[in-house]
């Protein structure tokens, strides 16, 4: 004969709802957490496409400062995001090249390079991190004075040519003026070369038609090697480019910059 269920005892009849209730929750939560992330998506988007905005408007200095505390709230809204990180480098390089005060310069490339080094854990094989990172480290140095630049050299060196083995053209070959630079920049009894700037530069010229900054290091390198047909050739095409929007506020203080030099070599 079949025997009837028996019921559950009282003292269990709780703890079974309880754990009834716990999995109606769990499953809710779990429901819930892809509209969470996609939120939190949303928002750091969000963040990351303000700062942008800011950082177009850089030519105030405000405004690229504004730029830097969207960015820097989007890192801390995802440490592991790579595009905010980078752009935290990137946002505070020019600051530390365009603030006036000394210390608010030295505190831009500080995180600058905090950024930079967060973003190449992120993204090792991805070239915007490792360049970031090298052109705060160059700031930096340039800030602090030669002695110091001569210790930051081959930590630069690293990282922009980490950028080169991933990808040379990246900004229109500017790794290439970066080590160019250094070269120029350098004392040569401190071991800056200037056919190795010359060298570097030329390298940098094959994706770089239309870097401007990249064409007068050019030009000045060419000057210090005792080119000056060459040197000219540069100038004269920096004044033709057409440059990009994205580029405005470079492009206008290298023009400058090579007006400068023109009236004062040529």
């Amino acid at each position: 004969m079949k025997l009837p269920p028996r019921p559950l005892p009282r003292t269990l009849l709780p703890l079974f709802v309880f754990v009834l209730a716990g999995l109606a929750l769990s499953c809710s939560a779990e429901q819930a957490r892809p509209t969470d992330a996609s939120a939190e998506r949303e928002k750091l988007s969000e963040l990351i496409a303000q700062a942008d905005q800011l950082y177009a408007q850089r030519e105030s200095v405000e405004r690229a400062r504004e730029a830097v505390a969207v960015i820097r709230r989007a890192r801390f809204a995802d440490t592991g995001n790579y595009e905010s990180a980078w752009k935290l480098a990137k946002f505070n390089y020019y600051l530390g090249e365009h603030e006036k005060d000394e210390k608010l310069r030295a505190e831009a490339f500080r995180e600058g390079i905090a950024a930079g080094e967060a973003a190449v854990r992120v993204g090792p094989n991805k070239p915007e991190g490792h360049f970031w990172l090298g052109a705060n480290l160059g700031g930096r140095a340039r800030l602090q004075g030669p002695l110091y630049a001569l210790a930051s050299v081959p930590d630069i060196r690293k990282e922009m040519e980490a950028v080169i083995k991933i990808d040379e053209s990246f900004q229109a070959g500017s790794a290439y003026l970066a080590l160019g630079q250094i070269d120029l920049e350098l004392p040569e009894i401190m071991g800056g070369n200037r056919e190795r700037a010359v060298e570097n530069l030329e390298k940098g010229l094959r994706f770089g038609e239309q870097n401007a900054m990249l064409r007068l290091r050019l030009a000045e390198a060419y000057l210090d090697v005792k080119r000056p047909v060459d040197a000219r050739r540069q100038l004269d095409a920096i004044f033709k480019l057409k440059p990009s929007p994205d580029y405005l506020p470079e492009y206008k203080q290298t023009e400058a910059a090579a007006r400068a030099l023109l009236e004062k070599r040529f």
